[in-house]
């Protein structure tokens, strides 16, 4: 199998707007979908990022304090799983709970380790 990144695209506004019960439940979807994928074995890791940090530039003398312009853009949060190829983890990903709240779930394959 190979490995792929989800990469959760979407800034913290829908996010915000819940109730703390909302915000709870949508934690206990993600708490499913995650051991689904850890039951079947691929589930490999991921974590929750803060929404700021630094961004260097070519040539490595430019730094600009927030990683992207747009909120829609900032990757929120990454989870690495293993698929047999791009479509089977596509298809693992529609299945995330953040496209119900207006999020996008970027799907990339890990390159190998030679």
């Amino acid at each position: 199998m190979k490995e792929f990144m989800f990469l959760f695209r979407g800034d913290n506004e829908v996010w915000d707007s819940k109730s703390p019960e909302e915000q709870q439940k949508h934690m206990q979807e993600w708490q499913k979908w995650i051991g689904e994928m850890a039951q079947q074995e691929k589930f490999v890791g991921g974590e929750r990022l803060y929404s700021h940090g630094n961004t260097i530039h070519p040539g490595g003398t430019k730094v600009t304090d927030r990683p992207l312009t747009e909120g829609k853009e900032l990757v929120g949060g990454y989870l690495v799983i293993k698929a047999n190829n791009l479509g089977e983890a596509t298809e693992m990903a529609k299945d995330c709970p953040a496209l119900q709240w207006d999020s996008y779930v970027e799907v990339r394959e890990v390159w190998p380790e030679s």
